[in-house]
């Protein structure tokens, strides 16, 4: 894939060519505005099938429909201008074959415009990500613990605990390289671990709840920014409590409502106002 020298825009070969480099900043976005505020300050924006459960509720990702993820990849597409826009394939669009994973990628980046996109697996899935790469699409890959085998699993379970794991995280790694993925996230896997993954592969990888090692760095947004309402992960750091500013700007402006201050005379229409006509 050749950058094309006009376009300012971070391509998904340029993350490519991050590995080993200044660390690549990664964060989740599903709104415009969000795009908007997180685009000059990051290098990838992740359309995440996290989407289903911080903005619509889900228990957990499986919520995340095709058309869940193309709306919200439109709406951060619209919003973004600099970053590498990847969108997440939502559970069920590409397990079932190659073939099925291509037409479910394709839909993506036609109705999108994002510049790849990112799907769950290592050995199991390696045959859809080359199916994918093959047809011109970048991939992202993501090993270790998969939100989308959450039930398969037993829950969300760390990764990297016994040797045997650790085998098969080495094997899936070499096997999302091979299948010609531009980088790979590592989520929730014992830090040594994601650690010596991030030496084995000649890819980049995106830690998030995994090693300060990796090529790059993930958190969920509203995670990071203290908007979470419900358990909020071990690895999560909160750079900002927006909980608390939201509950009680709430709590202002109801209190204002309830005694009538609130709309005040700056903020209503009078036939005299210069603001009614701006």
């Amino acid at each position: 894939m050749t950058r094309d020298p006009t376009d300012s825009r971070i391509s998904a070969e340029d993350i490519r060519r991050r590995k080993g480099d200044v660390p690549i900043v990664c964060l989740t976005a599903y709104t415009y505005p969000i795009a908007r505020l997180l685009d000059p300050h990051v290098d990838l924006l992740l359309v995440g099938d996290s989407v289903a459960m911080v903005l619509h509720g889900h228990a957990t990702t499986l919520g995340a429909s095709l058309e869940m993820m193309i709306a919200h990849g439109q709406a951060v597409m619209r919003g973004s201008a600099k970053a590498c826009v990847v969108v997440d394939m939502p559970a069920g669009s590409y397990e079932a074959s190659p073939a099925r994973a291509v037409a479910a990628a394709k839909r993506i980046v036609e109705e999108t415009g994002c510049q790849a996109v990112k799907l769950e697996g290592g050995v199991d899935m390696a045959s859809r990500i080359a199916a994918i790469v093959a047809e011109g699409i970048p991939v992202m890959g993501h090993i270790g613990l998969q939100p989308q085998s959450v039930e398969k699993d037993g829950g969300y379970k760390i990764k990297g605990r016994t040797q045997d794991n650790i085998a098969a995280l080495l094997s899936d790694a070499e096997a999302v390289e091979r299948a010609g993925a531009f980088s790979v996230v590592i989520e929730g896997t014992v830090e040594a671990v994601a650690a010596k993954l991030t030496r084995h592969v000649s890819i980049p990888t995106i830690g998030i709840g995994a090693s300060g090692d990796c090529d790059g760095q993930i958190l969920v947004v509203d995670d990071m920014v203290g908007m979470t309402v419900d358990r909020v992960p071990k690895f999560i750091k909160e750079y900002a409590d927006l909980r608390g500013v939201i509950a009680d700007a709430a709590a202002r402006y109801a209190a204002e409502v309830r005694s009538r201050t609130f709309p005040g005379p700056d903020h209503v229409f009078t036939t005299a106002s210069a603001k009614d006509n701006t």
